[in-house]
């Protein structure tokens, strides 16, 4: 048994590394670690001690949280800290910001198996896969059976995401997606309705030739590997093969598929038309952009809304709006990004079930309420709409009623629940970079679309050698 137990902490050591290894090309402009508006890269990171196990009979158990929230955001999580353990006096939960999502990973990495890594790990959405194949974790859906937790109190579509054969591994925590932000007084002087945005790829681009003047450009999209993945979703297309990676091992990206040509012929045709402004990979650039007026149109994520509505302040109204989808597309949706919370199973059982009851309090819908309106972040769970705090902030938010809206008018199905693939994160930088070559003319659109999916393709697979 102890032979047994030793194999499985090797292949999940060995995964880890794989894993990191894949991820150290990750990084691109303004949006490593995670999707815009995460805020996960302010304070250098503290280290953490080795947490007790909480085995003796007195005292509280200790749970370490690591988590990559920095800045606001992260005040937001010491603040759900702190009130947990101002709750119980038998759990006392640290919270420990780990820098980036690829730094806390890398860090868990060192420490698996040694005793002094977390109880509680906060990992992106791109990381589920890899999570599950390093056996590191106790699935989520252990804790909800045995404690009968009702999960119809939280949103279906956002845990869509992270239900993999049947069982929840890990309890959604910070949830975006990505959404239209356009100036409204630009829309007026160009004699296009202010409360009428886009919906399509086609109004769209009308839209950005009526506001392409005066050294104004209709848009500016980042060259961001998320959005490709969104605008397949809208499609109702999967971005794998084996339904997404959901029904079995994904194999074959899927990126040369009519939608990824569809997508990026669109994309290609605004800049070439020069009613959108190139502006790199980086979101921040793009809401710069957006803020002084050169440009009439972004996307960004929900999770971003706050900050940008406080910035432009009085400059100008913000409006929100659905993802734009090519014309006839019916079926599809917006996928959560985002992050979950995993608890490793390499703590004693004691300190695994803590760790299950302050996942339990995030999730209310008293610290929902905070949580969402003080990140930015959507509840996860219904009823933190009924709660004051967030109706008083919808009041002076308006804007976010899109988001809530386009988050459960999404048809939840394989494509709209996202891929999984082990090797993700190297996967939206090969798109990344495709989408330059594109736009700047080094490939056309069908051969470079052809070349990063044979490449995905090949990493896929061989990362799928490691784990069968």
């Amino acid at each position: 048994m102890q032979q047994s137990v030793n194999t499985r902490k090797s292949i999940a050591i060995g995964l880890l590394a794989l894993f990191l290894a894949f991820m150290t090309a990750c990084s691109s402009g303004g949006n490593s670690g995670g999707n815009p508006g995460d805020g996960s890269s302010s304070k250098a990171s503290a280290s953490a001690a080795p947490s007790s196990s909480g085995g003796r009979s007195s005292g509280p158990i200790n749970v370490t949280f690591w988590h990559s929230m920095g800045g606001e955001v992260g005040k937001a999580v010491d603040h759900l800290v702190e009130e947990f353990n101002k709750s119980r006096s038998d759990i006392r939960v640290e919270a420990i910001y780990q820098g980036t999502y690829d730094e806390s990973l890398s860090k868990m990495k060192t420490a698996l198996g040694s005793g002094a890594g977390p109880t509680i790990v906060q990992v992106y959405e791109i990381g589920s896969r890899f999570m599950i194949d390093s056996h590191a974790v106790t699935p989520m859906q252990k804790f909800i059976d045995a404690d009968n937790f009702d999960l119809s109190q939280l949103e279906e579509n956002i845990l869509g995401y992270y239900t993999i054969d049947g069982q929840l591994y890990s309890m959604p925590f910070n949830t975006s997606n990505p959404i239209l932000y356009y100036n409204k007084t630009l829309f007026r002087e160009a004699g296009l309705d202010p409360d009428n945005p886009p919906r399509t790829f086609s109004e769209v681009k009308k839209a950005a030739e009526a506001l392409t003047k005066n050294g104004v450009y209709g848009a500016s999209f980042a060259i961001y590997g998320w959005f490709m993945e969104q605008l397949f979703a809208v499609q109702g297309q999967e971005y794998v093969d084996n339904g997404n990676g959901r029904e079995e091992l994904a194999t074959r990206s899927r990126l040369a598929g009519e939608a990824g040509v569809t997508v990026m012929n669109w994309w290609k045709d605004m800049i070439d038309s020069n009613v959108m402004l190139n502006l790199g990979r980086s979101t921040a650039d793009t809401k710069t952009a957006f803020y002084s007026g050169q440009v009439a149109m972004i996307l960004d994520s929900t999770a971003a809304l706050r900050g940008i509505v406080d910035t432009v302040g009085d400059s100008f109204e913000v409006g929100t709006g659905f993802l734009p989808r090519p014309d006839g597309a019916e079926d599809g949706g917006v996928i959560v990004g985002g992050a979950s919370l995993y608890i490793l199973n390499d703590r004693p059982e004691e300190e695994q079930r803590a760790a299950w009851e302050f996942i339990k309090f995030v999730v209310s819908p008293e610290q929902q309420a905070y949580w969402h309106v003080n990140s930015g972040y959507f509840p996860v769970t219904k009823a933190a709409y009924d709660q004051q705090l967030v109706k008083e902030n919808m009041e002076n938010f308006p804007q976010f009623k899109t988001a809530v809206d386009q988050l459960h008018q999404s048809k939840l199905n394989n494509a709209t629940k996202g891929a999984l693939m082990g090797i993700f994160p190297e996967a939206r930088q090969i798109v990344e970079q495709t989408m330059e070559e594109i736009v700047n003319g080094a490939k056309p659109v069908e051969q470079a679309l052809a070349d990063a999916e044979k490449e995905i393709t090949e990493k896929i697979q061989a990362y799928n050698k490691t784990v069968r």
